[in-house]
């Protein structure tokens, strides 16, 4: 894989991972909330594990196979 290529998914993969931080500061604000919509929680649960879903794809791309 070309080098450019690997800077582009590390930076792609730190834009993901800053997001999903981001993510669980806002869903730990809402379920804090005394009346929090349930609805929206859950979208944002599920975004979160698109996220991480994402993430461990783009980890993976960037180790190089080894031949056993």
């Amino acid at each position: 894989m070309p080098e450019t290529d690997q800077e582009q998914l590390r930076a792609k993969l730190t834009e993901l991972e800053i997001e999903h931080r981001d993510l669980d500061d806002v869903i730990q604000g809402v379920s804090q909330q005394t009346d929090f919509d349930q609805l929206k929680l859950g979208r944002l649960k599920r975004r979160k594990l698109a996220l991480k879903d994402q993430i461990a794809k783009l980890r993976n791309s960037l180790i190089p196979d080894i031949i056993a």
